[in-house]
């Protein structure tokens, strides 16, 4: 079972790490006043990618597709620990490349930074670089689930530095959510009560199939295997751990943090919720065995006002009758809220005097216009879709799961204080 205490060293231990971060951004002169530009309506935002592996490849043909397009947006910096990673995609970008973030922090030609580097360093760099002046787009996880408090503290930052943080939830993007929102706030269902959603595949290609570039590879000159480690635990160099890192607790935490982030966060903001009461999760390795990570969890998030969310998912089986998990199921105490194809379906609940409808909406994905909307969200200074203070509330019920499905108990939250429990 998981217990307090080892809680709060995991918390205690994400302390002493930011605190370490935050001491080696200030002796390399990290500065917002001094690294900032102001934008203008129509101005071209340069970008610095930190993490070069397989996601930020989708982020940098989207960008390249932009700037062809606009020519608005250009890719100025990279880095990766792994150097062969960082020569590539500064062959791909044109940009600078670096081995430490803090070099290309400290650029002032450096507006905004996607970072797409394994789940541990996600929260470190993200306020090291809000702290150096620059907006952010931070991949999904917002953190490791171990980094007890540190999403909260990703929101002071952002508050204190005035930056713009997108979180990496693309599915925010869907214009459906914001309708069904719209619907929820004006009394469409009633009160909600219970909300189900999930995500569902087969294969763990995102953990086992992660690429070995070089099966030979060992620490040195190319390869920083110290400053991969952050505060993870200190464990001799592996070539599985290091290019294979979402199969390992001490890096990811399955399909929780992966994929979760994903069916969460939109049925969070059409609800408006904040922190959960509790959480409850159970699961297990039901068919990959060769991982750390589960591949099956379902999970139970209790919140204030009488209002639960389920959600469902492994990986050894894809079939959802809500579309793999993208289009969740809203009851409330008048009716039912649900997608299908392009449509938002409401069905009265028995004895209640709400209607039938049927609204036309586009549900697809839409990422390169979630990208672009976050560069003119960064241009007039307003918050994303995706925005932190969203994604903190989702990251933390998801630690919560983890806790709960590690330590096989309902995992606690402190409203007054802002902390798990147990």
């Amino acid at each position: 079972m998981q217990s307090k205490s080892n809680i709060h060293q995991h918390e205690t231990m994400g302390r002493r790490s930011f605190t370490t971060t935050m001491a080696a951004s200030a002796a390399i002169g990290l500065s917002a006043a001094s690294a900032q530009r102001v934008l203008g309506a129509n101005s071209r935002i340069n970008v610095g990618v930190i993490g070069c592996g397989g996601r930020a490849g989708a982020h940098i043909k989207t960008l390249l597709n932009i700037k062809e397009e606009q020519k608005n947006v250009e890719i100025v910096a990279v880095c990766d620990v792994y150097r062969p990673r960082m020569k590539a995609a500064e062959e791909q970008t044109g940009g600078t490349g670096t081995m430490a973030h803090e070099e290309l922090l400290a650029r002032e030609d450096v507006d905004l930074v996607v970072l797409a580097g394994p789940d541990h360093w996600h929260g470190y760099h993200a306020i090291d670089a809000m702290r150096a002046g620059k907006d952010v787009y931070c991949e999904k996880p917002l953190t490791h689930w171990r980094q007890v408090g540190l999403p909260q503290r990703m929101v002071q930052t952002a508050k204190e530095t005035g930056q713009i943080i997108q979180v990496g939830c693309q599915w925010m993007g869907r214009l459906c959510y914001h309708k069904a929102k719209e619907l929820i706030d004006d009394g469409a269902i009633g009160k909600p009560i219970i909300a189900e959603t999930g995500y569902y595949r087969v294969g763990d290609w995102g953990e086992r199939g992660m690429k070995i570039d070089d099966p030979n590879a060992k620490p040195g000159p190319d390869l920083d295997w110290e400053r991969y480690l952050g505060d993870s635990p200190r464990r001799p160099f592996d070539v599985s751990r290091f290019f294979r890192w979402r199969m390992y607790w001490d890096y990811a935490g399955g399909p929780v943090t992966d994929l979760y982030p994903h069916p969460l966060t939109p049925v969070v903001y059409m609800l408006g919720l904040g922190y959960p009461n509790y959480v409850c999760a159970n699961g297990g390795k039901h068919r990959y065995e060769e991982r750390e990570v589960p591949d099956t969890c379902n999970m139970i998030a209790d919140y204030p006002d009488r209002l639960t969310i389920i959600l469902g998912g492994t990986q050894a089986n894809n079939y959802d009758e809500y579309a793999s998990g993208t289009r969740p199921l809203i009851r409330g105490w008048d009716g039912t809220l649900m997608f299908r194809d392009n449509e938002i379906v409401i069905l009265p609940t028995e004895g209640s005097s709400a209607k039938e409808q049927h609204i036309e909406v586009e549900t697809g994905e839409r990422f390169p216009q979630f990208w672009a909307e976050f560069l003119d969200c960064c241009r007039a200074r307003k918050q994303p879709a995706s925005s932190i203070e969203l994604g903190a509330v989702v990251q933390t019920a998801l630690q919560m799961a983890v806790f709960a499905q590690r330590g096989q108990s309902a995992v606690h939250f402190d409203h007054d204080n802002e902390r798990i429990l147990t």
